[in-house]
């Protein structure tokens, strides 16, 4: 038997078991940083494999599969932990128990996915030379990303790997699709907050005052020019501001403002350049109008480059586990996703999981309090990653 049959072979013999990992992590979520259950529940999962995971980064774990001559070259795969705050309106039998947090971006999916992973190449390690190293990572919700962590900690180090590969779930794509980008796939994502101080008084009135809400809805309109007659128009750049609180009446001025956004950007220069012509014009509108503009900037993740050739030779091997017909390429997104940090250090790449099936009313989007997946996916995620990485070690 061939080892990709092999592979294939416990992939569906241990689907299952993954699915009822998935359901037990999708059913007790837990907030970036604060996944101390869940990590603990993947350190015993692993321990049962008979492996002997490391704590990294408080809520992290670092573990690794040894073949034939480990020394010879090391793949690191990744899966994050965390869940979000958001409350869960699907009506099923692993409904989140947590009020108000959900895995609602598919980490249970990640998380038990690689589990799988671990167990199969647990389980034919005399049959590949080199070690595949797991990464557990906590945080991917919230900066400044447990990616981050992870690296301070060692995780890309002794030895550093020679690649590194991330699965997501994708509610865009059916099934038994697999999506692959070369080069620039997702973008950076910094947090805007925008304190506009002013001097409130009666709505009546207003030349006694220095009205704030007038200073931040120039200020918001003002902004976007940086987006049209600043970013190359051929470079992606998004600038969204999706919250405003004004705390006045119909006839009281308040004495400040307050807003938050998100710049996002796939060219780390015009993401540096970007974010000093956002603070210089807020800042110098707000005076122009007799006002104040605080800026505070949240730096958040890098732009994710997926490396071209470790893209390309995962692509292929992905043709040989699900078909070449169920291989497609996928656009760029301006999402972001922490896993960039690894694509800055170490040639990597980002791939997505089909998880669709409109037949079973499956189709929700990520960040949704309806998101949810088409288990058969687990089917073939354990697997695929398997085989990917004994494909990448045996170049």
């Amino acid at each position: 038997m061939s080892l990709l049959t092999t592979i294939k072979s416990l992939s569906e013999k241990y689907s299952q078991q993954v699915v009822e990992v998935r359901r037990h992590i999708h059913a007790n979520p837990e907030l970036s940083y604060e996944e101390f259950n869940t990590v603990k529940f993947v350190d015993q999962q692993l321990r049962s494999f008979g492996m002997e995971p490391t704590k990294v980064a408080t809520t992290g774990l670092l573990v690794e599969v040894k073949g034939k001559n480990p020394t010879r070259k090391v793949i690191a795969l990744r899966a994050d932990m965390d869940a979000l705050p958001i409350f869960e309106t699907n009506n099923v039998t692993y409904k989140s128990k947590n009020p108000g947090v959900m895995h609602a971006c598919g980490h249970d999916v990640h998380t038990s996915s690689l589990l799988g992973t671990a167990k199969i190449l647990n389980e034919v390690k005399d049959q590949f030379e080199g070690t595949v190293r797991f990464l557990f990572q906590p945080g991917e919700e919230k900066n400044p990303g447990g990616a981050s962590y992870m690296i301070r900690d060692g995780a890309l180090e002794n030895p550093k790997p020679s690649g590194i590969i991330g699965q997501h779930v994708f509610p865009l794509l059916p099934v038994g699709k697999i999506g692959f980008r070369e080069g620039m796939y997702m973008a950076s994502a910094d947090e805007i907050y925008l304190k506009v101080i002013g001097k409130g008084g009666h709505g009546a009135a207003p030349d006694l005052c220095i009205d704030p809400i007038v200073i931040a809805s120039h200020i918001i309109i003002a902004l976007q020019q940086i987006i049209s007659r600043n970013a190359n128009p051929r470079q992606p750049t998004v600038l969204t501001f999706g919250n405003i609180s004004g705390q006045g009446a119909t006839n009281i001025i308040p004495d400040e403002v307050n807003i938050a956004g998100t710049f996002r950007a796939m060219n780390e220069a015009w993401r540096e350049l970007g974010l000093q012509k956002i603070k210089k014009m807020a800042e110098s509108m707000a005076e122009g109008m007799g006002g104040k503009c605080e800026v505070e900037i949240s730096k958040g993740y890098p732009y994710l480059e997926n490396n071209p050739e470790l893209t390309r030779r995962i692509k292929a091997a992905a043709a040989d586990y699900v078909g070449q017909e169920n291989v497609v390429d996928i656009d760029i997104t301006l999402s972001a996703e922490d896993f960039a940090y690894y694509s800055q250090l170490i040639p990597a790449s980002f791939y997505r999981l089909g998880t669709r099936n409109e037949a079973k009313g499956i189709t929700s989007y990520v960040h949704t309090p309806t998101f949810d997946i088409d288990e058969d996916a687990l089917k073939i995620g354990p697997g695929l990653m398997a085989w990917m990485a004994v494909t990448e070690l045996s170049i």
